[in-house]
């Protein structure tokens, strides 16, 4: 009897073990802890994502925010540590500019698993940790960072809030600043009145968008260009030239005369001035129904030209009215047009540059008086384009006694 009292004790003890033993009670402990720490993982990487939103100025919308009462804003202090706005009322930059976000206060029971999350999960925030006592206690650091009593104040924090900050540099406000009623001071040329440092001031302006003179600023060309509606009117034979951005009326030459059916006119790029053809005079009408153009050729082994009565942008047309045949010539009235010479004409002078008119073949050459009878270089140095042309002698000069502007330019040997 005693011995069947012994093992019948001995199955219930081993039963009561089997079912209330610790070993029994791991897993549902084990998974406790888990949904604990996951929930309060939750909870820290909901305050990331809303501090994050808040740097790049958008908003972070989730139902994470509201359940934890996650809240993120700016908050800027000045030198003596006390709330100020950040946009420094537009007239001075905080000292200091933080980006803080906070939660709902953890149990206390939380705090050593939320310490443990820290640490293993968000250990280079940095700045992201429990608020206990006035400092915030980050997980994997022994550092405690002390909040300014303004900015406790300012949250009222509570202990056990997750707090998340970041500083950064708050950038100049945009000042404004007022102006006088009006300008107590005259400035010379080539300057404006500003408003600066509480006072006018003369300063001097961009010319490339405030002209000076009688010039205008074009949009088109990107630069200053005389303004025709200050162009005065000149008495006699004077025309109005701009100088150093000014109009001014300038006398035509004296020491010679212009020939027949011919006028004076400035040339605008060297201010010289020069003889053409009378735009005014009325030219009598052929008497030729039909014209003919003569052959024109290149130089030695050039291909030959087709008769044409077409002549180029640099060129005008003459009729021999006892033949009836065309023939082209130079027309220096054109050397300042774009499409006879597209450089500046003024860019083109000096000791080592000329000017010169790219002759074809010497029987062109014979039908223009002005350099009928002189010399004309016709070599590979000179083009042919019948076209004004711009002589580079490089490091050489100019020959001048065989230049004859702006037809014939040549460099010295």
């Amino acid at each position: 009897m005693n011995i069947f009292l012994i093992m019948l004790v001995s199955v219930f003890m081993a039963a009561y073990y089997m079912f209330f033993s610790p070993s029994a009670r791991v897993p549902e402990q084990e998974t406790d802890y888990a949904i604990a720490v996951s929930d309060l993982r939750s909870v820290a990487e909901c305050a990331i994502a809303v501090h994050n939103a808040q740097i790049a100025g958008t908003v972070f919308d989730d139902v994470c925010v509201e359940q934890n009462q996650i809240k993120s804003e700016n908050i800027c202090l000045d030198s003596r540590q006390s709330v100020t706005p950040c946009d420094g009322n537009g007239i001075k930059r905080p000292k200091y500019s933080f980006i803080i976000t906070t939660t709902a206060p953890l149990h206390t029971s939380d705090y050593n698993n939320m310490m443990d999350i820290l640490e293993k999960n968000f250990s280079t925030s940095g700045t992201l940790g429990i608020y206990q006592d006035g400092v915030v206690l980050s997980g994997g650091t022994a550092d405690k960072r002390t909040i300014p009593p303004a900015i406790r104040t300012k949250l009222e924090l509570e202990d056990g809030q997750l707090v998340y900050m970041t500083h950064y540099d708050a950038p100049d406000p945009n000042r404004a600043f007022t102006a006088t009623a009006a300008a107590d001071i005259t400035c010379p040329a080539g300057t404006t009145k500003a408003f600066r440092f509480g006072r006018w001031q003369c300063v001097g302006y961009n010319i490339k968008t405030n002209c000076g003179g009688d010039t205008v600023w074009n949009p088109e060309v990107m630069e200053c260009v005389p303004d025709e509606t200050r162009k005065p009117l000149c008495a006699g034979e004077q025309t109005a030239v701009i100088v150093e951005g000014v109009w001014e009326c300038v006398n035509p030459f004296t020491e010679r005369t212009c020939p027949n059916d011919m006028v004076a006119r400035l040339n605008y790029e060297t201010l010289e001035w020069e003889c053409i053809e009378d735009p005014n005079k009325t030219k009598s009408e052929s008497k030729c129904a039909n014209v003919v153009a003569k052959t024109i050729r290149g130089r030695g082994g050039a291909t030959l030209r087709l008769a044409s009565t077409s002549c180029t942008d640099c060129e005008k047309m003459v009729i021999d009215e006892s033949t009836c045949t065309a023939i082209c010539v130079p027309d220096i009235t054109k050397l300042l047009s774009h499409a006879c010479y597209s450089g500046r004409v003024a860019e083109c002078n000096g000791s080592s540059r000329a000017i010169y008119f790219g002759f074809p073949d010497k029987s062109y050459i014979a039908n223009v008086p002005d350099v009928a009878t002189s010399y004309v270089p016709l070599d590979s140095a000179h083009s042919q384009n019948r076209m004004f042309n711009c002589l580079d002698c490089g490091s050489g000069t100019i020959d001048t006694s065989k230049t004859i502007y702006p037809y014939v330019a040549a460099c010295n040997d």
